[in-house]
């Protein structure tokens, strides 16, 4: 048995879950679903879903084939996190709505715990220690409402639905966790962001950031 992780474009990979899982000797497949196959879905225990810059909403086949996959895991029980995108499918997967947000996020934004963020035991390991705040990397447009029966675990303003916890296995995060520093200079190199001012958060921020990353997937990987 090994984790899944699609990818929906080439540029937006697994970053430090990758890293996590090689270190673990956890066995793992990356397969970007627009051009490649699809290992059996029973053969794997745990699905990871990237981002990406298209809309869980756009028609293309290869979304829906990622929403079928998505339900079929989070059907069977089985551990479920998505990214940005990913968080976005698991919404549409349990037949919530995604549409656009009122103003996208690109760059590093603090974000609340709810109570429940607080007290889960992976979700927590995210926030800074003492406080509720979290400092995460954004790069998104789009939002979704609360699937039914999900508990919502961090919001800000602008996205009140910034992670949920379905069930006891499956994480939507709509921020990126799995980032490292050169991922986010890649991204956002053609943004209008002041590169200057993103390279003095990152650096200050990512010693932090990865370590409670790291911290998420020592309790995510082993629910």
């Amino acid at each position: 048995m090994s984790v899944l992780i699609i990818k929906n474009i080439d540029s937006e990979g697994p970053g430090t879950i990758e890293d996590y899982l090689k270190e673990k000797a956890m066995p793992y497949r990356i397969v970007n679903i627009a051009h490649e196959p699809v290992p059996n879905p029973d053969s794997c225990h745990t699905l990871v879903i990237m981002g990406g810059p298209m809309s869980v909403n756009d028609p293309d086949d290869y979304l829906k084939k990622e929403e079928e996959i998505t339900r079929r895991f989070i059907d069977k029980g089985q551990r479920v996190l998505g990214i940005c995108l990913g968080a976005q499918m698991i919404a549409r997967a349990l037949g919530a709505r995604v549409y656009r947000g009122s103003e996208p996020e690109i760059g590093w934004y603090k974000i609340n715990a709810t109570g429940a963020g607080m007290a889960d035991v992976a979700l927590s390991r995210l926030a800074d220690k003492n406080t509720t705040e979290l400092v995460v990397f954004h790069w998104h447009g789009e939002t979704f409402d609360l699937p039914e029966g999900a508990v919502r675990l961090a919001s800000n303003t602008p996205y009140p639905n910034q992670a949920f916890k379905y069930k006891k296995a499956v994480y939507a995060l709509q921020f990126h966790i799995e980032v490292n520093k050169e991922m986010v200079y890649d991204w956002l190199k053609n943004e209008a962001v002041d590169m200057a001012t993103l390279r003095t958060e990152t650096e200050a921020i990512y010693e932090s950031y990865s370590a409670r990353a790291r911290a998420f997937y020592d309790e995510f990987f082993h629910i």
